[in-house]
């Protein structure tokens, strides 16, 4: 990660990097919701997988009326066999519906797999929500393989690695699939549409924090 890091951070200094923003997806069956987002991460697998994971309860997020859109509150392993680990999250979201904002209480058991990358997580409690749940997964992409291993399409990081003379960087593609439900009481429109409508803009600010961060990370 630390090759890596070094390759993306020379290269910013002769052309930076664009992630453009996610691919999203909504559809509704049977009452839940289900975003489905693709986007790019400007840094290696594991360094985009350590923000996206947060394991210093870090605050990567934007500032919204004097709030962090996202602050994290608490993060507490449950448990860890040194391949996959639970953990217990508590955070803060910003939500402004209307004349009424404030943050709402999220606490989320997350099962983070370090051998694929993956995450899958789920509400403990959540204030409006019946439902909300989800899983992402962070997969390796070759940017320079056509520059540098002749239209070659690797097939692993070694021969990556080999290809391009080590000189080759890694991105990181995150692939999201997010499922929610208003509460009863608030699965009815107009409130439902509104619970909608800023799940999915919060997301989508979120994942451009990311992105923004990544870009700290590199150095610029």
């Amino acid at each position: 990660m630390k090759e890596q890091l070094t390759l993306w951070r020379e290269a910013e200094k002769k052309k930076r990097w664009y992630d453009p923003p996610a691919k999203v997806k909504v559809r509704t069956e049977k009452g839940i919701c289900h975003m489905h987002m693709e986007f790019t991460l400007g840094l290696p697998p594991k360094a985009a997988y350590d923000v996206l994971t947060n394991p210093d309860n870090q605050s990567y997020s934007s500032i919204v009326n004097d709030r962090e859109l996202l602050d994290n509150i608490s993060r507490k392993i449950v448990t860890n066999d040194g391949t996959k680990m639970v953990v217990e999250a508590e955070k803060d979201v910003f939500w402004n519906i209307r004349s009424w904002s404030r943050p709402i209480p999220i606490t989320l058991l997350i099962e983070e797999n370090y051998k694929d990358l993956s995450v899958v997580y789920m509400k403990k409690k959540m204030l409006f929500m019946k439902v909300f749940d989800g899983r992402y997964k962070v997969e390796p992409v070759y940017v320079d393989s056509e520059r540098l291993c002749k239209h070659k399409l690797p097939k692993s990081r070694e021969e990556y690695r080999k290809c391009s003379s080590g000189q080759g960087k890694i991105a990181s593609k995150v692939t999201m699939d997010q499922y929610f439900q208003p509460s009863s009481f608030f699965n009815l429109p107009p409130l439902s549409w509104y619970i909608r409508g800023i799940t999915i803009k919060t997301t989508k600010d979120l994942v451009q924090d990311f992105q923004i961060t990544s870009l700290a990370i590199r150095g610029i």
